[in-house]
């Protein structure tokens, strides 16, 4: 699902990716600018207004930490970090400068494109949608609730967003390193841990009608999970 008409900027100085990043999402239906200077890039971000910003962390005339906590005193837009950089220092400070997510060089553009996705669907829901049902199920994103039957259901943080996340993508199988990465922004801390079956676990005994056998949330054996929506 792409989202036609959305811009996004790119702040990167390597020529070679932007051109590359910026082919791929014009053929998925993105207005596309860039800049290879983090100062211009802060320019175009005020002057554009982009829907969301791929922002580079090593830029030759300021670094991307810098641009992202300036671009968070003025706007909210979404700002995907783009580095080299992989120990969970960088990352941790690339979060709290306000990114909302985080992506180690080199990657795939799939999975560029799988993040880009999910970000927008995220927003596009919360300014859409207040409420959405399936089935026996009733999510209110506005407040954060879910309801089964008129009963309202404690979730979780991870809970809901592990929720929202099956939600805006119905009746698709999700791999589990997808979900980790979308759920966990270091899915390095779980890849070889059971944590995400342990929360899908739970989140069925709240939402499922029988979770013995959930028909819901199901699993996609040697593949992931997928949510039912009919």
């Amino acid at each position: 699902m792409t989202t036609p008409g959305k811009t996004i900027l790119i702040i990167d100085d390597d020529k070679d990716i932007v051109q590359t990043i910026k082919g791929n999402l014009t053929l998925d239906g993105y207005k596309v600018i860039f800049s290879h200077l983090g100062r211009k890039g802060i320019e175009m971000a005020e002057t554009g207004q982009p829907d969301l910003i791929l922002l580079d962390l090593n830029l030759p005339d300021m670094d991307g930490i810098s641009i992202c906590e300036i671009l968070r005193k003025s706007f909210d837009f979404p700002i995907i970090m783009l580095t080299a950089r992989d120990t969970l220092s960088d990352k941790v400070l690339g979060l709290k400068s306000g990114a909302d997510d985080y992506i180690v060089k080199p990657f795939e553009y799939l999975e560029l494109s799988a993040r880009i996705t999910a970000i927008f669907n995220r927003i596009d829901r919360s300014l859409v949608k207040e409420k959405q049902e399936f089935r026996h199920l009733e999510i209110n994103y506005k407040k954060r609730q879910v309801s089964i039957k008129g009963q309202l259901a404690k979730l979780t943080k991870t809970e809901f967003q592990l929720l929202e996340l099956f939600v805006s993508h119905p009746d698709q199988s999700l791999s589990r390193d997808f979900i980790e990465k979308q759920i966990w922004w270091d899915s390095q801390l779980y890849s070889h841990s059971r944590a995400l079956d342990v929360h899908i676990q739970r989140l069925r005994k709240k939402i499922e009608q029988n979770p013995e056998t959930p028909d819901l949330i199901v699993t996609i054996t040697g593949v992931g999970y997928k949510f039912n929506s009919k």
